[in-house]
Formats: structure tokens, sequence, C-alpha cells
């Protein structure tokens, strides 16, 4: 009698244990969910979207009937490149950046009715950037748009929320989506109006160097006039001085003439140079009386 095992009867019984155990951990996974963080769950129960949706964490479900889509719901941004027409017919193109986030409480009803975020931006974001950068865009200058870009960006972001808020109240959303801010990244335009901007930067420039010189020669003359004018009223000052100088003296020679007559034979003999008169014809010689008088 032979002891070898019956290899045919085990072989099936180990299959049938290995496909038992693989299909109950199927059915156990399928039993529950887990929702990570930052991410809401949208319950399809036979492809209808339930009403409540999951928040994060484990959640279970009902196997093979359930299938949960979950949805991001941080914060976000969102970026369209706009080509538009400003208020005096300059081609700009306009780079907005729009940081959002969705309700999770909304996230069913929004993925019923519009769908997953990449749709939610291409259906909704986008267009709304499109449509509120061509209308702002309008009622400015190319170079107000550069001056005033605060104003711009302000109008822009209530454009792009009105224009969003409309069409969540349309679609029976309403604060699906919250816009926590819009930036203008980059303004971008045309070739000849970049020239145009080139060129009158540097006749701005041009005509500030001019001022300047004009203001250093009118400086200088102002300077030099100024110089001058000091010169002669220092010169003038000095005439005047050696003018009085000059009568005081005088004054005083006067008044010294006056009272002392003997005075003024001495001035007659120090002005006298030895040579008498010549004189023709007959008479006495004049004499000049230079005795002092007692």
């Amino acid at each position: 009698m032979s002891n070898k095992p019956n290899l045919g009867f085990g072989l099936p019984n180990a299959i049938a244990i290995g496909v038992g155990v693989i299909a109950s951990l199927i059915l156990i996974t399928s039993c529950f969910v887990i929702v990570d963080s930052g991410r809401v769950g949208v319950v399809r129960r036979l492809g209808a979207v339930q009403p409540d949706h999951l928040p994060e964490g484990f959640h279970l479900k009902i196997p093979f009937i359930d299938q949960v889509e979950e949805m991001d719901i941080r914060l976000r941004a969102a970026q369209a490149d706009a080509g538009a027409s400003s208020k005096d017919l300059q081609v700009v193109r306009t780079q907005v950046a729009v940081q959002y986030s969705l309700s999770g409480p909304v996230m069913p009803s929004t993925y019923q009715r519009i769908g997953t975020r990449a749709m939610l931006e291409g259906t909704l974001i986008a267009p709304a950037i499109l449509e509120s950068v061509k209308a702002i865009t309008a009622q400015y200058t190319a170079e107000e748009l550069v001056t005033r870009r605060a104003e711009v960006k302000t109008k822009i972001q209530g454009s792009i929320e009105e224009f969003v808020n409309a069409t969540l109240d349309e679609k029976g959303v309403s604060g699906a989506v919250m816009l926590a801010n819009v930036a203008i990244t980059d303004f971008d335009f045309s070739d000849e109006f970049n020239r145009a901007i080139e060129e009158k930067v540097q006749a701005e420039q041009e005509a500030l160097k001019a001022k300047n010189e004009k203001l250093r020669r009118v400086t200088q003359a102002e300077a030099a006039a100024a110089e001058r004018t000091l010169a002669a009223d220092a010169e003038a000052y000095q005439i005047e001085a050696a003018s009085k100088a000059r009568a005081e003296a005088i004054r005083r020679e006067a008044e010294a003439l006056r009272d002392n007559p003997d005075l003024i034979q001495l001035r007659i003999a120090e002005k006298w140079d030895g040579q008498l008169p010549q004189v023709n014809g007959g008479g006495a010689l004049p004499l000049l009386n230079i005795e002092r008088q007692q």
C-alpha cells in the first residue's frame, strides 16, 4: 500500500482558500474609504451624486455600490492670459492669477452641476478672467494700465467676483467658490507701443538734461552778476569813504587856515620855487612878504 499524499485533492483546496482570502480583502476594503486632509469626498451611489459630502478621515460605504470622488478644497491659483484693447486702442496682453478655494459642504452639488475642479477652472474661472480683463482694460489707456495698476487690479477682481457669483447663483451652487486674491502678474504691450514709450522716456530725459543745463547756466550767470554787484558796491564804498575822508581833511585844513593866518604864508613859502617873476617895465619889483607878522 502506497503512502504518497493525494496532491490532487489539496491543491484545489489551497486555491479556493486563496481566492476566498483575496475576495474577503476586497470586500473589506470596499466597505470603507479614507479621505485625505484638505479634501472632501463626493459619494456617487450607482452613479447618482449624494447630497452629503465626506470630510477628511475614515468613512464606511456600501461595497461595489458607492464610489467616492475626492475633491481638493484647498487654496489654489488659476492663471489665464487675456488679450484686450485699451482705451487708446493699444493691444494689451494681461496675465492674471486668481487664488481661490472651494466650499466642502457645497462640493456634491458643484460636482453634479459643474464637474471636477479642473472643469470648474476651465468653464468658470478662466472665462471670468477673460471677460473681466477685456471689460476693465477698455476703461484705461495703455499708460494708465501701468501707472494706475492697483486701481486696475481692484476693478478686475471685483468684476471676476461678480461674474463667478452670478454664474454660481444661476447653477444653484452659491458660495461654492471663494476668491482670496487676484494678481496681475504682467502687462505685455505691442512692439509699437513699447518703442513709443522708449522714445517718450528718452525725450523726457533729454528735456530734463537741457533744463538742468539751462538752470546751471542761469545759476552761473546770476552768481557772476552778484559778484560784479558786490565788487561795484565795494568800490563805491571805497570811493565814498575816500571822498568823506578827503572832505574831512579839507574841512580841517580850512579851519586851521582860518584860525591861523600865518599858516597861509607858510603854505605860500612851501609852494615858492625861489624864482622871482619876470616883469617888463619900470617900477619896483614886487616882493612877497614872508616875514612873520608880529
